[in-house]
């Protein structure tokens, strides 16, 4: 086992970030172990930001989007399997969510993820997540019409293998590549790597075969990522 020593620098000023990895594969997938070193010129201000460890980082990349598996709120492991020949939409939980599962009830399927890594706005235990949706955000009465799956983490080193596989594949928001880069202060993971989500409400669309075609910012609304469904729609078989 190799050990790397992994510096992280929450600042962009005067930082060039330099990432590698080295990978060998296992059974149906990959580990990738990694390391990012950020170079910082020695005359900065922002020197009392710099944080240095040491730390053996290995994540497991799935083989393919059927591999994968998650555990939902009601507790019940669910595989990935199930979902062959149907289109995926996953995303932390949003309103809209309901309105494209309605409207395409049997060849969609919406997955929403909660995360509490970004402003830790989903505090909350999993008990009281649905109770959360219903009145606090999106509130209103909310209630869910798709599968919502236990509170996980995205981004670092507990980061849930649905998010590994997915940001291995896809890794930036087709819409807005450099979203991550944008508030590094809001960056309380670590690992800090380029395919991070950005925040709430990253979207990732995968394809009747188990191909991820799309990734969109939290900007993205996702009432408009419809076209991009119909087009995957017709690729289904009925």
């Amino acid at each position: 086992m190799t050990f790397f020593n992994t510096c992280l620098l929450f600042s962009t000023l005067k930082a060039f970030v330099h990432c590698f990895y080295e990978c060998f594969f296992i059974g149906g997938g990959a580990f990738f172990i990694h390391y990012t070193i950020v170079l910082l010129d020695p005359d900065s201000p922002h020197q009392s930001l710099f944080k240095c460890h040491k730390r053996d980082e290995m994540t497991f990349i799935a083989k393919t989007f059927y591999d994968l598996r998650a555990t939902t709120l009601e507790g019940d492991s669910l595989d990935f399997n199930v979902f062959r020949g149907r289109v995926v939409l996953i995303e932390n939980v949003a309103s809209e969510l309901n309105q494209l599962q309605s409207k395409y009830p049997h060849r969609l399927v919406v997955l929403g993820f909660p995360c509490n890594q970004f402003g830790y706005q989903e505090n909350c235990t999993n008990s009281e997540i649905l109770n959360s949706l219903q009145h606090v955000r999106p509130g209103g009465g909310f209630q869910p019409g798709f599968t919502i799956f236990e509170k996980c983490d995205v981004n670092g080193t507990n980061t849930h293998p649905v998010f590994a596989y997915l940001k291995d594949k896809l890794p930036y928001p087709d819409d807005d590549p450099n979203s991550l880069m944008q508030d590094p202060k809001f960056l309380v993971w670590s690992p800090i790597n380029r395919t991070d989500i950005s925040w709430n409400f990253e979207k990732f669309l995968i394809g009747p075969e188990g191909e991820p075609f799309k990734r969109y910012s939290k900007k993205f609304p996702t009432i408009d990522i419809e076209p991009d469904i119909q087009r995957l729609l017709r690729l289904t078989k009925t």
